[in-house]
């Protein structure tokens, strides 16, 4: 089954448009290749580093993820079925474990 993308949430929107023209590019070019990827794929992707977040949850319980999206910024997503929901970008790793 391939990843579909959900990128609706407002904190994600107003870090990604805020982005520099460049590092929009290039996690807007990471996109395009998770949408032609399907789960397991993602999951065993050395570059980008799915790694579950321990300390933090959903409100709905749901699991959080970290995912890097650039070689400067990761994202925290968490998997709805078939979409990842992209809830927040970092400009740092450690940043991703502290929302």
């Amino acid at each position: 089954m391939k990843v579909r993308l959900d990128l609706n949430f407002p904190a994600f929107q107003q870090e990604w448009f805020a982005l520099s023209k460049e590092d929009f590019v290039s996690t807007k070019n990471t996109l395009k290749k998770i949408i032609l990827m399907d789960w397991n794929q993602i999951y065993n992707d050395k570059g980008l580093r799915w790694e579950k977040i321990h300390s933090m949850t959903t409100p709905g319980e749901r699991a959080l993820y970290s995912i890097r999206l650039s070689k400067k910024f990761r994202a925290v997503v968490c998997r709805e079925k078939d979409f990842m929901v992209f809830i927040s970008l970092h400009p740092d790793h450690d940043s991703a474990y502290r929302i």
